[in-house]
């Protein structure tokens, strides 16, 4: 279709006033876009301001933490050695009073001993009641203890030794017995029969004597003195008549007649 020639002119007309509106427009445009940038970058800039003051925060934060560690560590270390020094202390308090309730206990034991040493005190042995001193006390049970063990060689020696260091000893009588019987499992007859009739001799009314004149009868039929025996049985008879050695003597007055 061919417009006429004035409506031509209307169109170009227009399109010349519309043409500066155009460009105000994108210029327009443009003004926004940048103000919006510049607003997007105080924004960005702003919180990475922030986040480093943040991040600074934290890091002073964190080195105050470690340093409170630090401090709190280096405590307990100072703690532990105080411990240690005060377990150390504890430990020689304790060995000191260990030490000196065993010296006092040492001390103790020393008077005591010295005491015993020193002050008689009464026993009673078969039957006997009499004072002796601690040494001969030890001495004789020693002597009796190594009787019991079978040992009569050590037993005859000991009860010898005996009889040497205490000649007046309430212990005498009985220890005369014992080594009179020693001598006898030696086979040692003579010996014995001399000190079991030392001991019918110093205590003719001990509770051992029926048994020591029972013991000399014995020594007799080993050296074959039947006849000296069956004498030694009869008067065991007649002093002791209600003893147990008077009836083992009984008996062997039978076999000997």
């Amino acid at each position: 279709m061919i417009r006429p020639p004035h409506a031509l002119l209307r169109i170009a007309a227009c399109a010349a006033l519309l043409s500066p509106l155009v460009g105000n427009a994108a210029l327009f445009e443009d003004d926004e876009a940048r103000r919006a940038i510049l607003e997007l970058r105080q924004k960005v800039d702003a919180q990475r301001l922030a986040g480093d003051k943040q991040d600074a925060d934290l890091r002073a934060e964190n080195e105050q933490l470690r340093r409170g560690l630090l401090d709190l560590q280096n405590q307990i270390e100072s703690l532990r050695g105080d411990v240690a020094a005060m377990r150390g202390q504890n430990e020689q308090v304790t060995r000191a009073v260990t030490d000196l309730q065993q010296r006092q206990k040492d001390i103790a034991q020393g008077v005591e001993d010295r005491l015993r040493r020193v002050e008689p005190t009464k026993v009673t042995v078969d039957g006997r009641e009499f004072v002796a001193n601690p040494d001969e006390q030890r001495d004789f049970e020693a002597a009796l203890a190594v009787f019991r063990k079978g040992d009569f060689q050590g037993a005859q020696a000991a009860f010898t030794d005996f009889g040497r260091k205490y000649p007046q000893s309430g212990y005498r009588p009985s220890s005369l017995f014992w080594l009179g019987n020693a001598q006898y499992a030696n086979r040692d007859f003579r010996g014995a029969m001399a000190n079991f009739r030392a001991l019918l001799s110093a205590a003719p009314d001990h509770a051992r004597a029926p048994e020591a004149v029972l013991s000399i009868a014995n020594c007799q039929i080993e050296l074959k003195d039947n006849a000296g025996a069956r004498k030694t049985l009869d008067d065991l008879v007649k002093a002791y008549p209600q003893s147990e050695a008077a009836g083992a003597a009984r008996e062997r007055l039978a076999r000997l007649r």
